[in-house]
């Protein structure tokens, strides 16, 4: 038997049959779409997209919010021996057309409400590709015939209907197709951020999904039948394994957020739905459970003081009670501590939890690093958040607490059938606690990156992954991740952006500006660390252009955003909204450029964590402030 994901699927229609595999809300609530017709329905989008001349290989994009309509559509590409392009919906107009050309896509699915965008651009596409509208209502299909009156165009319904009357040729093409996936065709191409600028194509292979789902499923004991709401969308790797495919294998039924009128609905939307679907588990960022662990304070403050009190302290003594989760303090810490903790569960906690639904068993954190005061929170409300590890690249999930062995502040045990070694500098293997980049060889890791041979020989050394993330194994066997190696931007939801032309096009247009290293790791805002041309900034206050520190402050501030005066525009939530000046240019003596005279991110962050984190409090986060206004009066000195 092949190892493919249509193997999978085929063995759930054999194992499930017409049992609900994917939920949607309509105007009449809550439709299913069982195994058997998701699979019928993916093989007529397959024989027609074979009708119209996509062929075997071909790459087709999916720009659309989560439904069941988003999963046939990407099963029907599969089935075609096709590769699925899913790209963000939180993408840009202006950066679909490097990712739609670069991966050379021949078709595009896309969702009403991300119509528009497309259109925007389609001009600019290279393969003037077909686009098909996986709504299909009366004014959706009007709407895209107006916006792209002369792109080849079907929408998701008339597509059923080609595969319905598909011509024998097609019919027996698709059949063949379908026969000669194995186990290393490309799957999906996922286009993260890299360390060059460009976004990078990861060439999942169907192994790769097929190992990792398999693995994941059999390490977190999912038993048969469970429910989850899919808050986190389709595009990300996260979700696609370990929601999309990983149900395949155990039957899990997937209820989509309702995104009827675009993402602040869709955020709008989760709390009812989270109570309508009443889900057994749910998939999470630490963006998500921040407003979870927000909502639930702001709910419990406003029934009074009363409530608040008995809240507080059985919160308390509930992150005493538990310890790491691994490691729980004994007897004496347990009694001290259990009648504030049940007086709190009885009258607060199980009504809090009934936020969720009455089965909510646990959350799965992912796609960014969970905050351990998180964790300690939803632990002791008895709505653990089971964090974590892993990377696109790794299809992608490395290491995972799980409800049976975790320990808080970790990202898990690695999951079996996958190695992970952490390698020193030198290439040597770390000892136990030693800190160094994070390694892992197993059927879960890509090909490599699409037409981008030097990246994948960096990332792929003699079968190993290496990923660019630091980090050790503690005594207790958990992989605990310290900080990212890659140069990455990192938002809370785990979108990913490279920092690099960021940082180029400040350290080029800004002429006080020495040398710049952006920073976002899971926060709301990106930030800068930069030094100053030391030596444009005397000769500004030589010439008697910089009457005084609060005036040279205000043109190294003109200067550093004066990139936006020459039209360059970033995307809002990677442009720094404020930045920090620090006391010496980065250099090999202070160990923060290498010997190739590139900066060491890791080693700038580290020195200037303290500097980075007032960046993040209402003084810091204007640049006109002290600590800056201090820097630059030395330069007066």
């Amino acid at each position: 038997m092949k190892r493919t994901v249509m193997q999978m699927l085929e063995t759930a229609v054999q194992n499930f049959g017409d049992e609900p595999y994917c939920w949607r809300k309509t105007d009449a609530g809550w439709t299913p779409s069982g195994f058997r017709t998701v699979r019928d329905n993916a093989m007529l989008v397959a024989r027609g997209l074979c009708g119209r001349g996509i062929k075997p290989g071909s790459t087709i994009a999916i720009v659309a919010e989560g439904s069941p309509e988003w999963v046939t559509f990407e099963f029907g590409i599969l089935a075609n021996k096709c590769a699925s392009v899913p790209l963000s919906i939180k993408l840009l107009p202006e950066e679909l057309p490097f990712r739609i050309n670069h991966a050379e896509c021949s078709a595009i699915g896309v969702s009403y409400n991300q119509l528009k965008k497309v259109a925007s651009v389609y001009a600019q596409f290279e393969r003037a590709p077909l686009i098909i509208l996986l709504e299909d209502s009366d004014a959706a299909v009007e709407e895209a015939r107006k916006l792209l009156p002369d792109a080849p165009f079907a929408s998701l319904l008339a597509l059923f209907e080609e595969g319905r009357n598909a011509s024998p040729q097609a019919v027996q093409e698709q059949a063949e197709a379908l026969a000669a996936i194995e186990e290393s065709t490309t799957a999906t191409i996922s286009y993260t951020s890299g360390t060059t600028g460009n976004p990078k194509g990861i060439m999942l292979t169907h192994l790769n999904y097929w190992s990792n789902c398999t693995d994941s499923i059999a390490y977190f004991r999912i038993p048969r039948g469970y429910s989850t709401l899919v808050i986190l969308p389709c595009d990300h790797s996260f979700a696609h394994t370990v929601g999309l495919y990983a149900a395949l294998i155990q039957g899990i039924q997937l209820y989509f957020v309702d995104a009827r009128g675009g993402g602040m609905a869709i955020l709008r939307n989760i709390p009812s739905n989270i109570i309508e679907t009443n889900p057994v588990f749910m998939l999470t960022v630490p963006s998500l459970s921040g407003n979870f662990m927000k909502n639930i304070i702001n709910g419990v403050e406003s029934k009074g003081a009363f409530a608040t009190n008995i809240f507080r302290a059985g919160l308390a003594a509930g992150i005493k009670r538990n310890g790491d989760g691994y490691n729980r303090p004994g007897l004496p810490v347990q009694l001290a501590t259990f009648f504030p903790w049940l007086i709190a569960e009885k009258l607060v906690f199980s009504k809090v939890r009934k936020m969720f639904g009455s089965r909510i068993k646990f959350f799965v954190g992912g796609g960014a690093l969970l905050d351990r005061g998180q964790q300690e929170f939803f632990l002791a409300l008895g709505l653990p958040v089971f964090q974590g590890y892993g990377l696109t690249e790794a299809a992608p999930v490395i290491s995972t607490n799980t409800p049976y062995v975790y320990k808080l502040g970790t990202s898990g045990r690695v999951i079996p059938n996958l190695n992970c070694r952490i390698t020193r500098a030198d290439g040597t293997e770390a000892a136990q606690g030693e800190l160094g980049e994070i390694c892992v060889h197993g059927d879960n890791v890509m090909a490599g990156y699409l037409k981008n041979e030097s990246a994948s020989a960096a990332a792929l050394r003699d079968g190993w992954l290496y990923s660019g993330d630091l980090g050790y194994i503690d005594e207790d066997g958990f992989l605990m991740v310290t900080g990212r190696e890659k140069a990455l931007l990192i938002a809370p939801d785990g979108e990913k952006y490279s920092p690099e032309t960021i940082e180029e096009t400040i350290s080029t247009t800004a002429d006080l500006i020495g040398q710049v290293v952006a920073y976002n790791e899971h926060r709301k805002y990106t930030v800068a660390v930069c030094s100053l041309d030391e030596a444009r900034v005397r000769d500004l206050i030589k010439r008697g252009e910089a009457s005084s520190p609060e005036h040279l402050l205000h043109l190294v501030g003109e200067s550093f955003y004066s990139y936006k005066d020459r039209g360059l525009r970033f995307p809002a939530q990677w442009t720094p909204s404020t930045f920090i000046i620090v006391p010496e240019s980065f250099s090999e003596a202070n160990r923060m450029v290498n010997s190739t005279m590139k900066i060491v991110r890791h080693t700038v962050i580290e020195t200037y964590a303290e500097d980075i984190e007032y960046l993040y409090t209402d003084e810091g986060r204007d640049h006109h402030n002290p600590r800056n206004l201090e820097r630059v009066r030395s330069y007066f000195a």
